[in-house]
């Protein structure tokens, strides 16, 4: 049997840190798990279109600060700021506390795994050929700098009776090297005919020996 880590997890410390920034005694940690996971799920929703990399929350007993890195800011702010303000109402009305939520642009957004692995389910849910659209992920991300990146797709492929597996890979990944920055998403692609298709996407930019390293 084979022994899976995440490559983000197992960086933690090393070449990345946490997502969420926030302290909660034992009896309270349950409450404030629940919360921050509400507040990715509101998020994830509103801002769907906008292409998602990541969440952070920094949650203090004043206020809870949201920064939401994305590949389109202009989708996520709305005309006049009008999509980000009714996503602070929002989030205000469900927490019952002062909420500051801040766009932030993704520099390379064809070097974020996430947003591959999104874009990779949402083409497969417009029923668009899951090989045609890795090698596609796959060449914009040579093209970006990218070092190596692999790709996964599995369940019914193009219908069949059975699920498996298909794969696109490119330059080198490096997943037993904790200084590799490598960058791990996964994403759940919802189909009326072939039900749950699951896509995975490892992208390696080169090393990294630090959270605040810039290499």
């Amino acid at each position: 049997m084979g022994r899976k880590v995440n490559p983000n997890a197992v960086r933690i410390g090393l070449n990345k840190t946490w997502d969420s920034t926030w302290y909660a005694k034992k009896a309270d940690f349950p409450k404030a798990l629940a919360q921050d996971l509400k507040i990715r799920k509101l998020i994830n929703v509103r801002l769907h279109d906008a292409g998602i990399d990541v969440v952070k929350i920094f949650i203090s007993t004043k206020q809870i600060e949201i920064e939401v890195y994305v590949a389109r800011p202009g989708v996520a702010i709305g005309r006049g700021g009008e999509g980000i303000d009714k996503l602070q109402k929002e989030l205000r009305r469900m927490l019952q506390q002062e909420v500051e939520v801040k766009i932030k642009e993704v520099p390379k957004a064809d070097l974020s795994a996430r947003i591959i692995a999104r874009t990779i389910a949402d083409g497969i849910e417009r029923r668009q050929p899951s090989k045609l659209l890795m090698i596609s992920a796959k060449e914009k991300a040579m093209m970006a700098g990218a070092k190596g990146i692999k790709i996964w797709v599995s369940g019914r492929i193009n219908k069949a009776s059975q699920a498996r597996r298909i794969k696109a890979t490119g330059g080198s990944v490096p997943a037993q090297t904790l200084k590799a920055d490598i960058d791990y998403a996964e994403e759940v692609a919802k189909t009326t005919d072939a039900g749950l298709m699951g896509v995975k996407v490892w992208v390696y930019t080169g090393d990294k020996t630090s959270v605040h390293s810039e290499e």
